[in-house]
């Protein structure tokens, strides 16, 4: 008989890169065990979600699975409903999927019933540990939460660091984001053919930030660099896909004021599955000019699209880049770095080269490796009941 785990989080029809990662995950271990997953009714109040609409719009789920949607954040009658519902289904493993401290009471409250009744079976797979615009209140929440692991699945070598400071006793396994290679419904599009349906001049260098605007994505630094790539090169054009979490009023007054209206085109929305494929296409580099982040699930989208990355030196993200041979590392909050590790790209000899590199590094960092961890993590857990 398979061993039972029951996933925690975020799921289809939630959309964002945590859903996608549940997919994922749950397509993964679903080989070789008997998942489920557990899914949100309300994931966030509507007064506090800065975006347009919380669930996927797209005609195209990528990798749709089952789930069993139970947790109303804000309300506690469905944390207890939830946990007896897992009570009844006596897994061997409970994972839950933590990157947000607003959910601290509620996947808190959940995860301390069920570790007094499954000691020994909750983890925590924690890609961030604070969120990356902290409050006040977010170290509390995230303690209240977190406290109740059992042990740790981390995703990068910073959070791994964070977690082990917090929790020195215990046990801390090791794996990684997938590689988004999900979004090829437009595969067989040339890149010519991309920008010709974009309206977007096959001359252009064109850069992309992709991905909702939100102050620590650092997308001011990088309309900051254009100035002085355009110096140089007329060709330049920034590409910024995303719907924005703040003001876009701003970002637009930025760009009049740098002079670079006719270098810039803003798609303000959240990206369908089906369209995704058309903007990476049609792309030349990927940018993340990130202030802060731990990791991102825009690098492993770029990397599906075997599309080179210019990336700040925050958090986990350059261990997710080769520099010089999958991409370039940059300082952050530097517009002047940032535009020369973007000129250092378009300067290589051959830049064909960076998508052979990026290949062999998803070779080598395949996540299908997770349900190995998983195996380890349940021997684990038998061994410490």
């Amino acid at each position: 008989m398979k061993k039972k785990i029951i996933l925690v989080g975020p799921a289809y029809p939630y959309r964002g890169g945590n859903a996608l990662f549940v997919a994922h995950l749950y397509e993964a271990l679903s080989k070789s065990f008997d998942v489920e997953v557990i899914n949100f009714t309300r994931l966030y109040p509507q007064l506090l979600f800065p975006g347009k609409r919380q669930e996927d719009v797209s005609k195209v789920a990528i990798k749709k699975h089952p789930s069993t949607r139970l947790i109303d954040s804000i309300n506690p009658l469905s944390w207890f409903r939830t946990i007896k519902y897992i009570k009844l289904k006596n897994p061997d493993l409970i994972a839950f999927i933590w990157y947000q401290p607003f959910f601290g009471f509620s996947i808190g409250t959940i995860a301390k019933f069920l570790h007094r009744l499954f000691k020994g079976r909750i983890l925590f797979i924690t890609e961030n540990i604070i969120s990356h615009e902290s409050m006040f209140y977010d170290k509390l929440l995230t303690k209240y939460a977190l406290s109740s692991a059992d042990k740790f699945l981390v995703l990068s070598d910073v959070v791994e660091k964070g977690i082990r400071e917090m929790y020195p006793e215990k046990k801390v396994f090791r794996s990684t984001l997938p590689i988004y290679d999900c979004y090829g419904f437009d595969s067989s599009l040339s890149k010519t053919e991309a920008r010709k349906k974009l309206g977007l001049d096959e001359k252009k260098k064109i850069l992309l930030f992709f991905g909702y605007v939100r102050p620590y994505k650092g997308l001011m630094n990088l309309i900051d660099a254009m100035p002085l790539l355009l110096q140089e090169d007329h060709n330049y054009f920034l590409l910024i896909v995303g719907e924005f979490y703040e003001s876009k009023e701003k970002y637009i007054e930025r760009i009049k004021e740098q002079g670079i209206t006719k270098n810039v085109l803003i798609i303000d929305e959240f990206v369908p599955n089906e369209e995704v494929s058309i903007y990476y296409l049609a792309a030349d580099l990927v940018v993340l000019p990130y202030n802060s982040a731990t990791q991102s699930g825009i690098l492993n989208i770029a990397y599906g699209f075997k599309k080179p990355v210019v990336v700040t030196k925050v958090g986990g993200l350059p261990e997710l880049v080769e520099d010089g041979k999958t991409g370039f590392l940059v300082e952050p909050q530097n517009s002047i770095a940032l535009a020369e590790g973007i000129k250092k790209y378009f300067s290589a000899s051959n830049t064909e080269d960076f998508a052979r590199n990026i290949e062999t590094f998803i070779q080598k960092n395949s996540f299908m490796s997770i349900e190995r961890v998983f195996a380890e993590i349940l021997n684990y857990t038998k061994n410490d009941l």
